[in-house]
């Protein structure tokens, strides 16, 4: 299924901030980032696609895995500052991105 205009712009976020794929150490906070802006189905639609282009190189059951990880093992502060850093360095909105400016 084709992502929408607004996940695909999610989607070249993330490329831009992460370049060279997303390591492992950032895939719990990064998770945890996008759940505050997008619900869990866009969660996982953006991590089926970062997989499917290698970017993020877990499968489909770790995706699920990781987004179901999140409720249990909060990311520390220091990770997901990290990661927003990252993101925002790509052009992420750290303001709601569907709320129009």
């Amino acid at each position: 299924m084709p992502l929408s205009s607004f996940l695909a712009s999610v989607v070249g976020w993330l490329r831009a901030g992460y370049p060279d794929g997303v390591p492992e150490s950032d895939y719990i906070p990064l998770v945890a980032v996008l759940a505050r802006r997008l619900t869990p189905e866009e969660v996982r639609a953006v991590a089926v696609e970062l997989g499917r282009e290698g970017r993020l190189p877990i499968d489909d059951t770790d995706i699920g895995t990781v987004i179901t990880k999140i409720t249990a093992d909060l990311p520390r502060p220091a990770d997901v500052d990290r990661v927003r850093s990252r993101l925002a360095l790509g052009g992420w909105p750290l303001a709601d991105p569907r709320t129009p400016a």
